[in-house]
């Protein structure tokens, strides 16, 4: 997060299973990284999680390095 107060959605380098899309919208959300997951399996199981994740892989940006 910046000085600034604004925030913004990263792809997570440290909570990551595969591309750290889930672990980066928990930063974002505040919500637990575990949650995130099983709501994108819950939504996958409908067949619309896996588009969104992929989506979201290529359009967030990775968490710029410290």
């Amino acid at each position: 997060m910046t000085g600034t107060g604004s925030r913004r959605l990263y792809r997570s380098r440290d909570d990551r299973w595969l591309a750290g899309v889930c672990g980066g919208l928990a930063d974002y959300t505040g919500l637990p990284a575990r949650l995130v997951r099983f709501l994108f399996f819950l939504f996958g199981w409908f067949g619309v999680g896996e588009f969104v994740y992929i989506a979201l892989w290529i359009l967030v940006p990775k968490e710029p390095g410290v």
